[in-house]
């Protein structure tokens, strides 16, 4: 259901997101959902423009009510072409072009006309990774000369996505479309700005702006006071180490860390007394429970259902240590989890490229347990000497203090500088 909007703040943007609740995914919805809490902070008093739940392939009630009260909700006319038109599983390429929402274009695009002509903000504003979100700025900025900041969550070309076809070549033409048309991109790591400034050389590069992803500080106090309510005692427990959200079989294949686990417990490092590894909404465990069943280490790597995003939290906080995972090819990307890791104060062991913008984050914020995602050697040397760290005390989590320099709060206030620039620059 819309919502009315107070009209009296000083600058109004409208923001074009796809994942708004009620879309049920792990990480996708909390930039977005952020930026509409705390800009109010930075001057900027938000509208969303969204899609209509019955696009979203997964929906939970459950962070409604993180919405601000009074914020201005459009959820637009949009389908799912891989459900609403496929017939026997299989749909025509076109209606999967930019992306299987591209039906959210039409009704996004006179959605957000009417909030322009009704609301008047000053700033357009969307994210990818839906390109139909892009495709909705790019026609509402020139159908109404607003300035226009496009923010990127992920490339939206790299080595291997999207695969050689038309998908890809409608990409990079929408891409190229977007960086030229757009007044600001904002991008979420050092990796990404670099390499859409050698993609795109002619570009000023007082285009390009970084903007990290975060946590939601506000939302952890609330998590933490009800898991310190439930604290139990662990001492007989063996030692939880969790890894929160999908486990992409390219991107992030753990098959060298289990084959590392099979060893370890093989050699009698290990074993289901002293060790618990969770895994927690994989999204691939089809792919990955025979594996565990022909390594016999099932009593050790448990393949977890998806819970909601607060108990996903509260779980971090109850670990004993947390996994990332995260291949050279994504060297210029940096997994959201990641700011909410620093924030749970747990120890990190990371399986990454140490010359990845991952393994930066990760040194930058004090944390130093770092070993090639696809060496098996290395993971089990690194993560016997992990455990015993963390037992004997001498590896520890990211302070509280650290970890507030990547919260959503303040990020927010960097996004409402920029819409500033943008918008001043507009009125020259």
């Amino acid at each position: 259901m819309d919502s009315e909007l107070d009209s009296h703040a000083l600058n109004k943007v409208l923001l074009i997101a796809f994942h708004y609740p009620p879309v049920n995914v792990s990480s996708g919805i909390q930039r977005t959902l952020a930026f509409s809490r705390y800009l109010p902070d930075s001057g900027w008093q938000p509208i969303v423009l969204s899609a209509h739940p019955r696009a979203y392939p997964f929906v939970s009630d459950q962070q409604l009510r993180d919405i601000p009260q009074g914020m201005l909700v459009k959820r637009a006319f949009a389908l799912d072409s891989a459900r609403h038109f496929s017939i026997k599983g299989r749909y025509l390429d076109i209606l999967a072009l930019p992306d299987r929402w591209v039906s959210w274009l039409l009704g996004g695009v006179i959605s957000g006309l009417k909030l322009v002509r009704s609301q008047k903000p000053a700033v357009i504003w969307s994210t990818y990774p839906i390109a139909t979100a892009h495709l909705i700025g790019l026609v509402l900025q020139r159908l109404t000369g607003l300035p226009w900041v496009a923010d990127f969550r992920d490339a939206m070309l790299d080595d291997v996505y999207p695969a050689p076809g038309a998908r890809r070549r409608c990409h990079a033409w929408l891409e190229r479309k977007v960086v030229e048309a757009c007044s600001a991109a904002v991008f979420t790591t050092p990796g990404a700005v670099e390499l859409y400034r050698q993609r795109y050389p002619y570009i000023s590069d007082s285009k390009w702006h970084l903007i990290p992803n975060g946590f939601n500080e506000d939302i952890f106090e609330e998590v933490e006071i009800e898991s310190k309510k439930n604290l139990e005692s662990s001492e007989q427990k063996p030692f939880l180490l969790l890894h929160s959200g999908v486990l992409y079989p390219s991107e992030r294949d753990p098959q060298p860390f289990f084959d590392a686990i099979s060893e370890l417990k093989n050699e009698g490092k290990i074993s289901s007394k002293r060790l618990c590894v969770v895994l927690r909404a994989t999204g691939h465990d089809e792919l990955y429970q025979p594996v565990l069943d022909r390594l016999d280490i099932n009593d050790v790597v448990t393949l977890a259902g998806g819970i909601s995003y607060r108990e996903a939290l509260s779980e971090m906080l109850s670990a004993d240590g947390l996994l990332i995972f995260q291949a050279s090819n994504c060297n210029h990307q940096i997994p959201a989890k990641i700011y909410e890791y620093f924030r749970a104060q747990r120890p990190i062991f990371a399986l990454t490229d140490n010359q990845g913008d991952t393994a930066k984050a990760l040194l930058e914020a004090g944390q130093g347990s770092i070993v090639a995602l696809d060496n098996k050697d290395a993971i089990k040397a690194g993560l016997d000497d992990f455990l015993q760290k963390v037992r004997a005390g001498e590896e520890v989590g990211v302070t509280k203090e650290a970890a507030q320099r990547y919260s959503r709060r303040a990020f927010s206030a960097d996004l409402g500088e920029v819409l500033y620039k943008v918008s001043c620059s507009n009125k020259e």
